[in-house]
């Protein structure tokens, strides 16, 4: 049986919710960034952090992605089989991977982008906010008569929606400028698999 390591709030939501598509025996534990527990089982101290039951791990959040939807193919959350299905789906992973998630470091962590103080740190932020949105605004204009990224639901659409909530929490205004990503967090929102990962999250 697969163990989860998560951290409430970050991107290890999208394994978690995955996992509960997917409805196969699973363990998700909650532990903190760096923490002893986490470390002992990956020493980069990051989330998600997957150990299947014979103890080979797996980390990053795309490849553990990928690894579940070939793992259980019944569970049709690849986006399809083609050559183009294919490379969209790791286009769209590569998106967020390397863009939008990249985009709310300096939001998160703006100390890491100077060396002055609260002005500067407030720079930085405000940078992260125009990074963050012009992100949304390719999603958002990919998302226009779509339902889901791939075009049916998919292992991306779960990628996408730890973003989209900290897009909510973080950047002012929202997502009042882009109305298909809103969509696509509601459509995930009322998802029962995702509220009940919510909901265990949450209580963790």
């Amino acid at each position: 049986m697969p163990t989860l390591y998560f951290a409430p709030g970050a991107c290890s939501l999208a394994p978690h919710i995955v996992l509960e598509w997917i409805g196969a025996p699973y363990v998700a534990t909650k532990v903190g960034y760096g923490s002893p527990e986490l470390l002992a089982v990956n020493p980069a101290g990051a989330v998600p952090t997957l150990i299947e039951g014979d103890g080979w791990l797996l980390t990053q959040a795309g490849a553990i992605l990928d690894y579940l939807a070939a793992k259980h193919p019944e569970a049709d959350l690849a986006g399809g089989d083609s050559l183009r299905e294919v490379a969209e789906a790791h286009r769209w992973s590569s998106f967020f991977t390397g863009d939008l998630h990249p985009a709310f470091f300096p939001v998160f962590m703006p100390y890491r982008y100077t060396t002055g103080g609260a002005a500067a740190h407030e720079q930085v932020v405000d940078a992260g906010y125009a990074l963050v949105r012009k992100q949304l605004t390719i999603l958002n204009s990919h998302l226009d008569g779509k339902d889901w990224v791939l075009g049916r639901r998919s292992t991306i659409d779960a990628y996408a929606f730890p973003m989209i909530r900290w897009a909510i929490a973080r950047v002012p205004g929202g997502l009042a400028d882009f109305p298909h990503v809103q969509a696509l967090h509601d459509r995930m929102a009322a998802d029962p698999a995702v509220q009940k990962v919510l909901a265990h999250e949450a209580a963790a």
